[in-house]
C-alpha cells in the first residue's frame, strides 16, 4: 500500500484527508514542520500534501528540506488562490504539482494518482540508467589480464574529452563494447549514441543513413529524415567497420570530423552538429591508406588517439571468466541449470587459438549449454576443432622424463599417462596424442604383454 503523508498546520484538514485516503493508501498526518521531517526520514513516503502556508513557515523550504532528504517523494502543493505564483515556484524547486483550496477530493485523487505513476516511471528510468551503466560501463567489460586493464585505463582517461577515438582490433574482440564504455561513462552519457555498421549498410543507402535527406531529395522521399549524425547532436556517433566505407562517403565524413557541418541529400545549407566521434575497424587503415583504398587525411582525423583491443590469444588468462561469465548467462537465458565444466574442456578452451575471438567463444558456450543435458560439460561436447588442441595437463599430473630415456619409452610414458588422464578413455587419448584409436590400441596391447 503506498504512503501518503499530509502536512498542514489545520488539523481539519489532516483530519479530513486521512478520512478520505485511508482506504486506499497509508495515511499519516502532521501539523509540526519537524515531525513531517521525522516521518519523511523513517518511512517510505511516496507522496506529500504539503500546505504551502504553515504559519510562520515557509512551505517551500520546506519542500526543498524535502528534497534534500528524498528526492524520489512527489510532492503536490495544497494551496490558496493567492499563492499560485508561489506555487509555480513550488514547481521550479521540485514539486510534482499544486492544487487549490478548497480541495476539490476528485482532483485531489487524480493528481496523488499522476504523482505515483511518475514516481514509478522515474524509478524504472533510473533502475534502466543503472543497467546501461552496468552494462555498457567499465565494470561490465569482463577480464583481468594485463593487456585489457591498460586499455579500460586508456577509456577512464579518455571518456570525457571531445577527441575522435579510432578503436582497432581483430574481429569480435569487443570494439563496440569499448564504444559504449567510453560513451555512457563519460560527460555526454544522457545524450544519443548513435551506431552505423558501415560494413552493414550498401554505400547507396549509407550517404543517406548517416546525412538524412530533404523531401524530394530523391525518388521516395516523401517527407524529411534526419541522418544518424544530426540525431547524435550533443552525444555520441560510433562509425562502426569504417574501413569498408567508400572513398566519396570518406570525403563527406572528413567534413563532418573537420568542420562539425552536415549537409543533407538534397539540402544547400550545412546544418551545425556537436558530436563527438568514435570510429573502429578490424582493418590495417595504414595499408588501406597505402593501397589508396582509404583517405589519408581522413585516417589522421580519426585517429586523434587509438585504442587498440588485443586479441583472446593474448589475454587466454580471460579465459575462465569468460567461461564463468557465459556459462551463467546461457544457463539463465536458456533456463539450464548446468554448474560448469570438466577440467579439460577448460585446458582444451585455454589452448585454442580463437580466430573469432570472445564472440566465437561466447557462441560456442551458448551452443554447449543449449545442447547439454548433463551437470557438466565434457570433452565429449565440445566439437573437434576445439578437443584437437593441445591439452595442458596441471601441475599434479606433469610428466617427468628423465634424460637418456629412450625414445620407445618416453612414447610408453606418455601414452600410459594420458590414457590416465583421461580415465581410461581410449578415443579422448587418441585424439589428444593424434594417433589412431587402432594404433593406441596396438601399443596399449604390447605394453601389456611387455609388462
Amino acid at each position: 500500500m503506498n504512503k501518503i503523508l499530509i502536512i498542514d498546520d489545520e488539523i481539519s484538514i489532516c483530519d479530513s484527508l486521512t478520512f478520505a485516503l485511508e482506504d486506499e493508501y497509508e495515511v499519516f498526518s502532521t501539523q509540526e514542520v519537524e515531525k513531517a521531517y521525522e516521518i519523511v526520514s523513517s518511512n517510505i513516503v511516496d507522496v506529500i500534501l504539503l500546505d504551502l502556508k504553515l504559519g510562520n513557515v515557509d512551505g517551500i523550504e520546506v519542500l526543498k528540506t524535502i528534497k534534500s532528504i528524498n528526492d524520489d517523494i512527489q510532492v503536490i502543493i495544497m494551496t490558496a488562490f493567492g499563492s499560485i505564483k508561489s506555487s509555480v515556484n513550488a514547481i521550479k524547486e521540485g514539486a510534482f504539482h499544486y492544487i487549490t483550496k478548497p480541495l476539490d477530493m476528485e482532483e485531489l485523487l487524480i493528481y496523488i494518482q499522476k504523482a505515483l505513476e511518475y514516481k514509478k516511471l522515474s524509478g524504472s528510468l533510473t533502475n534502466l540508467k543503472e543497467v546501461v551503466n552496468r552494462e555498457y560501463g567499465i565494470e561490465g567489460i569482463i577480464g583481468q589480464s594485463e593487456a585489457l586493464q591498460q586499455v579500460l585505463k586508456r577509456v577512464i582517461k579518455i571518456k570525457d574529452i571531445d577527441s575522435t577515438v579510432l578503436i582497432t582490433g581483430e574481429s569480435g574482440t569487443g570494439k563496440d563494447l569499448i564504444a559504449k564504455a567510453l560513451h555512457f561513462q563519460g560527460i555526454r552519457r544522457d545524450e544519443n549514441f548513435q551506431v552505423v555498421n558501415c560494413a552493414a549498410i550498401p554505400s547507396n543507402l549509407l550517404e543517406s543513413e548517416l546525412f538524412g535527406y530533404e523531401k524530394g531529395a530523391f525518388t521516395g522521399a516523401e517527407k524529411k529524415k534526419l541522418g544518424k549524425i544530426q540525431l547524435a547532436h550533443k552525444g555520441t556517433l560510433f562509425l562502426d567497420e569504417i574501413g569498408e566505407m567508400d572513398l566519396q562517403l570518406q570525403a563527406k565524413i572528413l567534413r563532418v570530423v573537420e568542420d562539425m557541418q552536415v549537409v543533407p541529400l538534397g539540402g544547400e545549407k550545412g546544418v551545425h552538429v556537436d558530436v563527438r566521434i568514435i570510429a573502429a575497424t578490424n582493418k590495417d587503415l595504414e595499408e588501406e591508406v597505402n593501397a589508396g583504398r582509404f583517405r589519408e587525411d581522413l585516417y589522421y582525423r580519426l585517429n586523434v588517439i587509438t585504442i587498440k583491443l588485443p586479441p583472446l590469444r593474448e589475454r587466454k588468462g580471460d579465459i575462465p571468466i569468460f567461461l564463468d561469465y557465459f556459462l551463467k548467462k546461457y544457463n539463465k537465458k536458456l533456463n539450464k541449470s548446468i554448474k560448469g565444466f570438466e577440467k579439460a574442456v577448460v585446458k582444451a578452451l585455454e589452448s585454442y587459438n580463437y580466430p573469432g575471438n570472445v564472440r566465437e567463444l561466447e557462441n560456442l558456450i551458448e551452443r554447449l549449454v543449449a545442447l547439454s543435458d548433463e551437470e557438466l560439460i565434457t570433452l565429449d561436447d565440445l566439437p573437434l576443432k576445439y578437443r584437437q588442441s593441445k591439452i595442458i595437463i596441471e601441475s599434479d599430473e606433469f610428466m617427468v622424463i628423465n634424460m637418456g630415456t629412450t625414445l620407445k619409452e618416453a612414447e610408453k610414458k606418455l601414452i600410459l599417462n594420458t590414457l590416465k588422464y583421461f580415465n581410461g578413455n581410449r578415443r579422448q587419448t587418441a585424439e589428444c596424442l593424434n594417433i589412431s584409436e587402432r594404433n593406441l590400441h596396438y601399443k596399449i596391447k604390447e605394453y601389456e604383454k611387455g609388462n
